[in-house]
């Protein structure tokens, strides 16, 4: 346990590092952006936010400050300015934990590292702005807190022994989903994953991660493929005849994730691990503070 204890120590210290450079990540604003944009009938209960609600006549009670004396000149009676309630947003996030993210040519880390850390650092900037945030299958439900952020780390070092992993659908009413996975798996239980949470009214983005040797394809000659669980072999003489179907494969999952999200309202991200993580991050941190 004690080590267990440490690598999420060590992952959390990561993850501030490379969130160091980013401003604190506030979704409020795009939260509300979806809900609204998505039929819902918003929060509109007054409160000590920035966004304009409505004017309405002055109550006994009411501070002076909120008198709204242009308006109020035109009457006989006073009016007062109320603000929306501006709740925190809530963020959720999937790192896929499966056997084929466990994946790594050997220069690199593993795809399951760099979705851990894209994922627990942009939890760190969430919570530098006090927002809420957890992970769909975690053991708590969304908030905020440096001691929330180790904990999440810990449940992220956890593994699935499945080929594949499928994205869950959380129990949110409304929120952020941020799905990070290889989307290598079948396609039709991903894609129904992301439609049935975008049917729920939540906005979300995907995030897909590769290896290098996964976009490159740089094998020839007699060549053995196994998946990570063994589960899946093939072996062939001439693996270099095997590149050209294979690239163009990959293009186009890569092509469908991409569409799938666009249809969902969503976003789409592609990242490989030997690019840095914190362009990852600043990226995602782009699509979570714009909502677009």
């Amino acid at each position: 346990m004690k080590s267990d204890q440490r690598r999420a120590h060590e992952l959390a210290a990561r993850a501030a590092r490379t969130a160091a450079a980013l401003p604190p990540l506030a979704t409020r604003r795009s939260v509300a952006a979806t809900t609204m944009h998505r039929g819902s009938q918003g929060r509109r209960r007054k409160g000590s936010g920035d966004e304009f609600w409505q004017i309405r006549a002055a109550r006994e009670g009411d501070p002076r400050r909120l008198i709204d004396w242009r308006r109020s000149a035109r009457a006989d009676t006073h009016f007062v300015r109320e603000m929306e309630l501006t709740a925190p947003g809530r963020v959720l996030f999937w790192a896929d934990k499966s056997a084929s993210m466990s994946f790594s040519s050997g220069k690199y880390r593993s795809k399951a590292d760099r979705a851990r850390l894209i994922v627990l650092a942009t939890a760190t900037l969430l919570e530098r702005a006090e927002e809420h945030f957890g992970l769909v299958e975690g053991a708590e439900a969304p908030g905020t807190g440096r001691a929330r952020l180790e904990r999440m780390a810990l449940e992220l070092l956890s593994s699935d022994e499945n080929e594949y992993g499928m994205p869950p659908l959380p129990s949110l009413a409304n929120g952020i989903l941020v799905y990070v996975s290889d989307f290598l798996g079948p396609w039709l239980s991903i894609a129904n994953a992301v439609k049935s949470a975008a049917a729920a009214g939540l906005y979300g983005a995907l995030v897909q991660v590769l290896d290098p040797e996964e976009q490159s394809f740089p094998y020839a000659g007699r060549t053995e493929f196994r998946s990570m669980n063994g589960s899946i072999r093939f072996e062939t003489l001439g693996a270099r005849g095997l590149r050209e179907q294979y690239l163009a494969s990959l293009e186009r999952r890569k092509a469908d994730v991409a569409a799938l999200a666009k249809n969902a309202g969503w976003r789409s991200m592609f990242h490989g691990t030997a690019d840095s993580a914190s362009s990852a991050v600043a990226s995602l941190h782009r699509v979570l503070a714009d909502g677009k």
